[in-house]
């Protein structure tokens, strides 16, 4: 909005998603168990360079190898009986910080996972696969009202959250992340990688795109869709 609003009427965009919260004790008991010292035991002359882990802003701990417990802690997020896919997790190099948000009112939206795993034959490309959207088109007309909690979460988009394919990424956890605009960008910046040449458009109308930027070593996501920033009323 223009005028004497602008800056203070904010709109929701369309996919956006404002999480309800869960509670943080077991989280904090899967930590436990996943190897973290909680701060009351914590000697700093001992290990100085242990990353601190934070739970919806209070320090609980340290833990000696946040690599592997952040990798652990996304793998997990989005099972049910788990994780909720609402938590966020980010991990802060730089200030050795590992910080984890279960609280309610956090802006949240969607985006597909980019694959990054080494030794995937599909590294560099979406997590998403056609199996993924036949079996989308395949549970269209399905009735859900009649399934079980259990049940819906394997059907639909909230299947695909399920499998890893789609996460839900609040503000903080945005900041650690490389988003591209869209699948075929991310396929062109696949291609400059590899080496191949990237394909030639004779179409005089055809969108200037900008060329892929090499100085990015590899994206963690993509948005579902440009048009998804923007809010019902857009103008």
């Amino acid at each position: 909005p223009e005028g004497q609003a602008c800056g203070l009427v904010k709109n929701l965009s369309l996919m956006c998603y404002v999480s309800v919260g869960s509670p943080s004790d077991a989280i904090t008991d899967y930590l436990t168990m996943r190897g973290m010292e909680l701060l009351e035991e914590f000697e700093p002359q001992s290990s100085p360079l242990a990353c601190k882990v934070f739970v919806n802003g209070v320090w609980i701990g340290i833990h000696r190898d946040p690599n592997s417990l952040h990798k652990n802690l996304r793998k997990i997020r989005g099972t049910p009986g788990y994780l909720s896919e609402e938590v966020s997790v980010i991990r802060d190099i730089r200030d050795r910080e590992l910080r984890i948000f279960t609280d309610a009112g956090r802006v949240m939206r969607p985006l597909f996972v980019v694959d990054n795993d080494p030794s995937s034959d599909t590294k560099g490309a979406l997590v998403l696969r056609r199996h993924h959207v036949e079996k989308l088109q395949e549970e269209k007309g399905m009735d859900t009202k009649v399934m079980t909690e259990e049940e819906k979460a394997d059907v639909g988009f909230r299947s695909l959250v399920k499998e890893g394919v789609i996460e839900y990424l609040d503000a903080e956890e945005e900041e650690t992340t490389m988003i591209i605009m869209t699948p075929d960008d991310l396929e062109e910046h696949r291609d400059m990688k590899a080496g191949r040449p990237p394909p030639v458009n004779e179409d005089p109308n055809a969108r200037i795109k900008a060329p892929p930027n090499p100085s990015v070593y590899q994206y963690t996501h993509c948005e579902i869709h440009p048009s998804m920033i923007l809010g019902v009323c857009a103008s």
